[in-house]
C-alpha cells in the first residue's frame, strides 16, 4: 500500500506572499515633508545663534532710556563683510575676512594720507586706548584705497594699527558714506562678526571723540554675552 504520508525529505514548496508596491506619489510627498522639516529645522538653528547679537542692538537701540542717544548711525540692515582680497603694505595677499573676530573702528583714505586721514588715525588710536581694558576685544584698521606708497613717517605711528591696501571700488562694495560725503570722511565700527553696523558723523573731531566712544563702550557691554575672545 503507497504511503499516503509526504515523505520529511520531500522538499515544501515555497510560500509566497505579494507586497505592494509603495505609491510614487506618497514617496514624493513624504521627501517633501522631510525637506521642508529639515530646512525649518535649519533656519531654527540659525536663529537661535543669531539671537543674542540682535537682542543686544535691540537694547542698545530699542529698549533703553529716551534720554540715551547713540552719536553714531545705526545701519539697518547690517551689512556682511564681502569675501574679497586685499594686500598688506609688504604686498603679499590676505583675505579681508581675516579680520573677523574683533570690532573693528575704520577709515579709509589713500596713501597719501591728508591732514583729515591724519586725524582719523590719531582718533582711532586714542579711541581704541581709552577703552582701557576692552581695547583687547577691538581693532583700529585704515583701509588704504589705492596703490600709493605709504609714508615711512606715518608708518611709525601705526605699529598697533591694521593696514591694509584695496581698491576704492572693493571697498565700496561693503561701506559707504552718507550721501553727499566722501568714503574717506567717516569713521565705520563693524562687529566681530565682519557686519559693518555703525558710520560716524563725517569730519570727526576731538571734542567728538568721547561720544564716539560712549557708543563702542556700549556695545561692547551689550555685546559681551556673545562675543567671544578674539585674534
Amino acid at each position: 500500500m503507497q504511503n499516503k504520508n509526504t515523505d520529511a525529505n520531500e522538499p515544501h514548496a515555497l510560500g509566497m506572499t505579494v507586497y505592494d508596491l509603495p505609491n510614487p506619489g506618497a514617496v514624493a510627498d513624504e521627501d517633501a515633508r522631510r525637506t521642508a522639516a529639515g530646512r525649518l529645522r535649519m533656519i531654527f538653528v540659525l536663529l537661535i545663534c543669531a539671537a543674542p547679537v540682535a537682542a543686544s542692538y535691540l537694547t542698545f537701540y530699542v529698549i533703553r532710556p529716551s534720554s540715551v542717544k547713540s552719536f553714531g548711525e545705526l545701519i539697518l540692515p547690517v551689512k556682511a563683510m564681502p569675501a574679497l582680497q586685499a594686500h598688506d603694505l609688504k604686498g603679499t595677499e590676505v583675505a579681508l575676512q581675516i579680520l573677523k573676530g574683533q570690532w573693528l573702528l575704520v577709515s579709509v583714505a589713500p596713501a597719501a594720507c591728508d591732514a583729515a586721514c591724519q586725524q582719523n588715525l590719531y582718533l582711532q588710536r586714542q579711541i581704541r586706548a581709552a577703552l582701557g581694558r576692552e581695547k583687547d576685544r577691538t581693532d583700529w584698521v585704515w583701509l588704504v584705497a589705492d596703490e600709493a606708497k605709504v609714508d615711512e613717517q606715518l608708518l611709525s605711528g601705526l605699529t598697533e594699527a591694521v593696514v591694509l591696501r584695496m581698491p576704492a571700488a572693493d571697498i565700496e562694495k561693503w561701506l559707504s558714506p552718507q550721501a553727499g560725503q566722501a568714503l574717506n570722511a567717516h569713521l565705520y565700527l563693524v562687529d566681530p562678526h565682519g557686519d559693518w553696523m555703525m558710520r560716524f558723523p563725517p569730519h570727526l573731531t576731538t571734542e567728538q571723540a568721547p561720544q564716539l566712544r560712549r557708543d563702542w563702550e556700549r556695545l561692547l557691554r551689550a555685546a559681551v554675552s556673545w562675543d567671544q575672545p578674539g585674534r
